[in-house]
């Protein structure tokens, strides 16, 4: 009998996954692999890596044991599990993040010079990236537009694919591999990992949330939002499986949908300027003057640290400390106070946020930050400048959010404005909102 092998990476699942389909092709014997690439793991926050981890442990418990696990350079690992098994192809998700894609040019390189296929099947996205374009070839640069071609290209049905059709090729017959344990750095979340905790967490906000989805999403104050950003980074559940269940002509679905486009749009432009990754998209933006001296850094800090004397923003920094989540309009917020009051590179921002969250991923995270700064596709102006006192205000009316993760405040009245004074331990403002936005405003304009 032949035999091939399912490598894992950003699709930690057995349902709607056709590369098991295609490796199970012809009655062969599969294995399934992940590796751990050391690289990978050092650039991993804590979170991030406990979530690959659990979903890692809950993933070989659906198959009884049978996910091997490696560690080292994909390069070399893949094509001696192959040479092991004597496999003929190596069954993937496409990867079209720029790491992604020269990981798997060495990994098919190596393969053929062994005689072996890789084969990519699908993707983690509803459209994957470089499919929707303009008539004329070109890829789109502002979302609208993207966002109606997207929904005429449309998507395929989930893959109808099991663990039981599948023989699988247990690894603990087979010696000499190094198998090693799934990461566990006994991080702190507040969201469980794995397919069955997806599928259950997608239950649940289809029956109690969903409906509400246009109204509730921005309200931080309020269980709102569906926290699956985590599930779809490391693909414990596949788009098409949620779109499955959205009535799209009803207006919470349809909001949800253009979330998930959004998701498509921002892969597309990572693949099509993978530069974007950590410079600005807008290259006219390099001119723009920002701080980074010991000033800077110092506040800097008092942001990370929840510390900024701005309760919406502390909240969002603290949730963010405490939990490895933050609510999205939270996090536009926290992103414009650092790049527009505090006037410093957004890429300390982001590098601090894929640190820290357990969805940390490069597309949406690097290019959410460059629409606050203005710098991205489609970015917000260069004169908005969210007043996080007025974005309190208007999102979080009650408080309750901020009280949650501000306890200095937990008996304050108006906590966004501080009429009756801070309480003793709650820190002054470390800057002049105001000021600030005039400061900023002035920097944007001297580079037209």
């Amino acid at each position: 009998m032949s035999s091939t092998l399912l490598w894992f990476r950003r699709d930690l699942r057995l349902h709607d996954l056709p590369p098991l389909l295609e490796a199970a092709a012809d009655g062969a014997e599969v294995l399934a692999c992940f590796v751990l690439d050391p690289r990978l793991e050092k650039s991993s926050g804590p979170r991030r890596l406990q979530f690959l981890g659990d979903s890692l442990r809950a993933l070989s418990e659906a198959l009884d044991g049978g996910l091997l696990i490696t560690r080292g350079r994909p390069e070399e690992r893949i094509p001696l599990l192959c040479k092991h098994i004597d496999a003929s192809a190596v069954h993937i998700s496409a990867d079209f993040s720029p790491v992604g894609k020269r990981r798997d040019a060495l990994v098919g390189d190596a393969l053929s010079t062994a005689g072996v296929t890789l084969h990519p099947t699908g993707s983690p996205y509803l459209v994957s990236p470089g499919r929707v374009t303009k008539d004329d070839g070109t890829p789109y640069k502002v979302f609208t537009p993207f966002f109606s071609r997207w929904r005429e290209m449309g998507w395929r049905a989930p893959a109808q694919s099991a663990r039981a059709t599948v023989s699988w090729i247990d690894p603990a017959g087979l010696s000499g591999l190094e198998p090693v344990d799934a990461p566990d750095p006994g991080a702190r979340m507040d969201v469980e990992a794995g397919e069955p905790a997806a599928l259950r967490r997608w239950a649940e906000f289809v029956d109690s949330g969903l409906t509400d989805y246009a109204e509730d999403r921005n309200r931080p104050d309020k269980p709102g939002t569906s926290r699956m950003s985590a599930h779809l980074k490391y693909g414990t559940i596949h788009p098409r499986t949620m779109v499955a269940d959205l009535n799209v002509r009803e207006t919470g679905p349809g909001a949800y949908l253009r979330e998930l486009a959004f998701r498509d749009f921002y892969a597309a432009v990572l693949a099509e300027w993978p530069a974007s990754a950590w410079w600005n998209w807008n290259r006219n933006y390099d001119a723009i003057e920002v701080d980074t001296d010991a000033a800077a850094k110092k506040v800097f800090e008092a942001w990370k640290q929840g510390r900024t004397g701005y309760p919406i923003v502390d909240a969002g920094m603290r949730q963010l400390l405490e939990t490895g989540f933050m609510h999205n309009r939270v996090r536009m917020i926290v992103a414009s106070f650092l790049v527009k009051d505090l006037h410093l590179p957004w890429q300390w921002g982001a590098r601090w946020f894929l640190e820290q969250l357990v969805d940390g991923d490069m597309a949406s995270n690097q290019h959410g930050w460059q629409w606050c700064a203005g710098s991205g596709t489609d970015a917000a102006p260069y004169f908005r400048v969210f007043n996080p006192t007025a974005q309190g205000e208007k999102f979080d009316p009650s408080g309750d959010y901020v009280r949650r993760w501000v306890p200095e405040l937990a008996e304050v009245q108006d906590v966004h404005k501080l009429k009756g004074g801070r309480p003793t331990g709650y820190p002054e403002p470390i800057v002049d909102h105001a000021a600030e936005r005039t400061e900023a405003l002035a920097r944007y304009g001297r580079i037209g």
